[in-house]
């Protein structure tokens, strides 16, 4: 015999007349919402073609507010608005950059 079944054939099974009861604990997940305001804040101060840096930086800002709230579905909606905006800032602002380097050496070249 082992040593627990032994010990249950000593001591018997409990008799508790009530039945069993459970405690759930529900444990809210933290969900990690990225608000991009660091990446908004360098659109808006290098790469701000048309305000779209700018316009992505209101909106990291809506999303922060949003999750210091609780809202995380609207964090959520205004962090992805950012992350779009902050895209074609870059994309825009990388753009320009290369043509304003590419057309005055073009330019340089047809003179020179």
């Amino acid at each position: 015999m082992l040593k627990e079944e032994h010990e249950v054939a000593v001591l018997g099974a409990p008799h508790n007349p009530a039945p069993p009861t459970s405690t759930v604990i529900h444990i809210r997940s933290e969900t990690s919402v990225p608000d991009h305001v660091v990446w908004s804040l360098f659109n808006t101060l290098f790469m701000n073609p048309c305000c779209l840096g700018f316009i992505a930086f209101a909106y990291s800002v809506k999303s922060r507010d949003r999750k210091m709230v609780g809202d995380v579905t609207g964090a959520q909606a205004y962090a992805s608005t950012a992350k779009c905006l902050n895209i074609w800032a870059l994309i825009l602002g990388i753009l320009m950059t290369i043509l304003l380097i590419v057309i005055p050496v073009l330019i340089f070249q047809a003179y020179g």
